[in-house]
């Protein structure tokens, strides 16, 4: 039989590490009073006005590489093409930073996949902004006839490359609906989870064999696994409590 991999428990609340008796006693604590409503796990309204206001900035980001395009405004300490540039990435920052708060307050707060197109449009707003946000510069840039064509080349690549960069980071691989938090929350309850750095998967167990690769877990509620994009209970900790109901990875990891 394999030796016990030994552990340090970090807090997910207060990121300090936790002994394995402080971990029993927040469960015993836990299974005596009743719990009406998952305790919040972050801002997901904040985070959302964060997002769009940052896809706001990328649209203005746009609009500038377009009056830069037409001659309406220029940098004159800097050529035509860098100013598309400098533009493209600060249009790129802020769709990726956008989309990145965008998830996170879709995991502290998910919708409902009752209707299957706008849970997948509610979830990758993110790729839909990245869009707006550069398919019309690009088609601008084909059009334009004034542009000399290596300038024109070169900020056509640029700005497809953002477009698929800002796309493919925007893109949510791992969303929770509202339906399998509460699934997770009424088999779980405020029982401690863990979760390794890495990867999309909690635990109920801290021994459980899939950990034995990593040496520092994080200790926190399935809410705050979820909010932290471990969206899947491992199917050896289900298995082994007889959890049904909830997602599971079939591989945990």
């Amino acid at each position: 039989m394999a030796e016990k991999k030994q552990h340090t428990l970090v807090s997910a609340e207060t990121k300090e590490e936790m002994s394995a008796a402080q971990v029993a006693e927040k469960n015993d604590e836990a299974k005596k009073k009743k719990i009406k409503e998952a305790k919040p796990v972050g801002n997901a309204g904040g985070l959302r006005i964060g997002a769009v206001c940052l896809w706001v900035l990328a649209l203005v980001f746009e609009i500038l590489a377009l009056l830069v395009l037409n001659g309406k405004i220029s940098l004159s300490f800097m050529p035509t093409l860098w100013q598309l540039i400098l533009f493209i990435v600060l249009d790129l920052a802020c769709v990726i930073i956008g989309a990145q708060l965008w998830k996170k307050a879709n995991h502290i707060k998910p919708a409902s996949e009752k209707n299957k197109l706008l849970f997948w449009l509610w979830n990758n707003m993110g790729v839909i902004a990245a869009v707006i946000c550069f398919l019309p510069l690009i088609i601008l840039l084909l059009a334009n006839k004034d542009l000399d064509k290596k300038t024109k080349a070169i900020a056509v690549v640029v700005a497809i490359v953002a477009l698929l960069i800002g796309g493919v980071s925007s893109y949510d691989f791992n969303p929770v609906s509202q339906e399998q938090q509460e699934a997770a929350i009424s088999a779980l309850g405020d029982e401690q989870v863990y979760w390794a750095p890495f990867g999309k998967v909690y635990h109920t167990h801290e021994d459980c064999s899939a950990l034995n690769q990593s040496d520092t877990l994080t200790v926190g509620t399935v809410e705050q696994a979820i909010a932290a994009n471990r969206t899947r209970l491992c199917s050896f900790c289900a298995k082994r409590d007889a959890i049904t109901g909830v997602v599971t990875d079939d591989a945990a990891d």
